[in-house]
């Protein structure tokens, strides 16, 4: 990756270590993948979380009753400095199953880390499969 030019494979390995860290639920992995003072929108009428210690304290807060997580993603589309990509995750809440589909539209600075990340999520209660027309059924690539 140039200063300029955002790899593909790079940001695939950023969303591995993203869902590495999800699935193990370990909020200072997820932290790292972030600039010193990157801003994570999670709620768009909400106040956005403002560097990485930020981010570390929402993580550890949002996965301390998530288990049995499951992340999938969709097609990935990448720009010159930004990139964006459907989700879709099955976890257990408190023991309850849900189901979660999001989106990530991702900013990143010169060095490689995430500057940005807005997103935007659903929720219903249950295990739900993606549906036949969501890419990306395999968490690796778009059908």
């Amino acid at each position: 990756m140039t200063p300029d030019v955002l790899d593909r494979a790079h940001v695939s390995n950023w969303l591995e270590g993203y869902r590495r860290a999800w699935i193990e639920r370990n909020a200072a992995d997820a932290a790292e993948l972030f600039t010193e003072d990157a801003v994570y929108r999670e709620q768009a009428f909400q106040a956005p979380f403002v560097g990485r210690e930020a981010i570390r304290r929402y993580w550890a807060t949002v996965t301390a009753t998530q288990s049995e997580i499951e992340l999938r993603y969709g097609p990935l589309i990448v720009g010159d400095a930004g990139a964006a990509v459907e989700w879709w995750v099955n976890l257990r809440n408190s023991g309850a199953p849900v189901t979660l589909a999001g989106e990530f539209f991702l900013l990143f600075a010169p060095g490689g880390q995430c500057r940005e990340l807005r997103e935007y999520w659903a929720l219903t209660e249950g295990r739900v499969e993606p549906p036949a027309w969501w890419g990306g059924r395999d968490g690796k690539s778009p059908r």
